[in-house]
């Protein structure tokens, strides 16, 4: 029987308070926070820090094949979720496919690759615009979401029925190259929802010989917020077994959503230490519904989440208004006045791949010399050719020294650079971010992550910049050297 090895979900740093939309925009405040992907942040490197959360905490060491879903994807045409699986370095044989453009494309490959033999990972990322002062900006959110499917021991919960209803209507509608939703009167979508929802749960619930009060947990996502919040009253179970579906502190994150969520309440359950045998029903809304029920295993008391989503939602800091329209392209601050970056090269880029995309170095094996970019020839004895390479995403490190550069070209200038020696060996000067300017100094202690260093003429340049450990604790290594 499939099911659950792994889930993971990926919230940015920043964060935007509601009220300040309203005291911004000169309009009513709403409450909470909504999550903002930072300026070299897009769906791929949102779902990439996903990725690497759910296939730390997983004993597979790698996937039989990797599918991506977004409704805001970084390219058309090309393939995202071959940098994707460039980042996690998984073999060149892994399939890499993307599901896109819907905000049912989420929901669509998690029910797939539970219907598949494959072992699968499940990547889904998405970034919610609206108009500024709209409700699309200010219940929007952005994030990334990892779901690990696969059979047999280790599985944290078990897969035991489902449910689809597809139907046509336009309800949320965004054209080719717009940036923002359109929608339809609200009641029309929500009367909709309502029903084809109500017909999912049951239609499922009979697929896994349960009754309704039979359910622990169920989880309720979808963009028509009016439509959620009907179908959550009509359902028939008891309110404590309703999930906080983390609109209030995160926003709603389109495609990404329903696995987020997902994986934030399996991580409570294990948490909790919730007995096996507990039931989970998740149900989303879009363009029609989707149910599918779950039911944990004794794998899950044992499971242990590289970073908690509670820890990344209560960790985050605040962001104005002002510097997130600059970020979204709303509002155009003067750049610093010096020429903006060309594109990168297709070919060095390929060349290179393993360290772009990857952060792989390389050691001597003579004189154990860590080389960072990896190099043929060693800094120590001049031997040459003889490197054996060594992936350095999961390693961490402490600042030497740091400089403010002002003048640098950057989306959203100061940049913040730091030299930096690898816990193992290796020193590297690099890129800071999800950092204010005064926050490093010597000592500090960084991590890795994988991000956008800018975009030229179509083509997005990738690579790894650092960011500060928070959290007292460095995610431990997979494949490190």
């Amino acid at each position: 029987m499939s099911g659950i090895l792994s889930a993971a979900g990926y919230v940015p740093y920043r964060r935007l308070p509601r009220s300040d939309i309203g005291a911004f925009m000169g309009g009513a405040s709403g409450k909470g926070t909504r999550s903002v992907a930072s300026h070299d942040e897009d769906t791929t490197t949102l779902g990439v820090e996903a990725a690497r959360l759910a296939l730390k905490s997983a004993a597979l060491s790698e996937p039989d094949a990797l599918w991506f879903a977004t409704s805001t994807p970084a390219y058309l045409d090309k393939t995202n979720a071959t940098a994707v699986a460039a980042a996690l370095r998984l073999g060149r044989a892994i399939p890499a496919y993307d599901f896109g453009g819907a905000l049912r494309s989420g929901i669509g490959a998690l029910v797939s690759a539970l219907d598949s033999a494959k072992e699968t990972l499940v990547v889904a990322a998405d970034m919610r615009d609206g108009l500024p002062g709209s409700a699309d900006e200010s219940a929007g959110g952005d994030s990334g979401a990892a779901v690990l499917v696969g059979h047999g021991e280790g599985v944290l919960a078990d897969f035991v029925g489902a449910a689809s209803a597809t139907d046509e209507f336009t309800d949320r509608w965004r054209a080719p190259g717009g940036r923002t939703s359109k929608l339809w009167e609200e009641r029309f979508g929500e009367n909709r929802y309502l029903a084809l929802g109500a017909d999912v749960f049951a239609r499922a619930l009979s697929a896994a010989g349960l009754e309704a009060g039979g359910v622990d947990r169920v989880i309720v996502t979808g963009m028509h917020a009016r439509a959620v919040a009907g179908l959550r009253k009509r359902l028939g179970v008891d309110e404590s077994a309703l999930i906080d579906d983390l609109a209030a502190s995160v926003g709603q994150s389109g495609a990404a959503h329903p696995l987020l969520v997902l994986a934030s309440v399996l991580e409570s359950l294990g948490a909790q230490g919730a007995p096996a045998g507990t039931t989970v029903v998740l149900i989303h809304l879009a363009d029609g519904a989707d149910a599918i029920v779950l039911r944990t295993t004794a794998a899950l008391a044992q499971w242990q989440p590289t970073r908690p989503l509670a820890d990344q939602i209560n960790g985050g800091a605040p962001l104005s208004y002002s510097k997130f329209l600059a970020w979204r392209g709303q509002l155009f601050p003067e750049p610093p006045r010096r020429p903006e970056p060309a594109r990168v090269s297709s070919t060095a880029a390929h060349r290179s791949e393993d360290w772009k995309f990857g952060f792989v170095g390389s050691r001597d094996r003579t004189s154990g010399a860590m080389h960072l970019p990896p190099s043929r020839v060693s800094m120590e004895g001049g031997a040459v050719d003889d490197m054996e390479p060594v992936p350095m995403a999961d390693a961490v490190g402490t600042v030497v020294t740091s400089t403010i550069d002002r003048l640098a070209y950057s989306p959203s200038p100061p940049i913040v650079f730091a030299i930096v020696d690898f816990d193992g060996g290796g020193r590297y000067p690099v890129e800071l971010t999800d950092v204010d300017a005064t926050e490093i100094g010597a000592g500090s202690r960084v991590e890795m992550t994988f991000r956008r260093l800018f975009s030229a003429d179509g083509i997005h340049d990738y690579f790894w910049k650092a960011r500060p450990l928070r959290d007292g604790h460095a995610p431990s290594e997979r494949g490190a050297g």
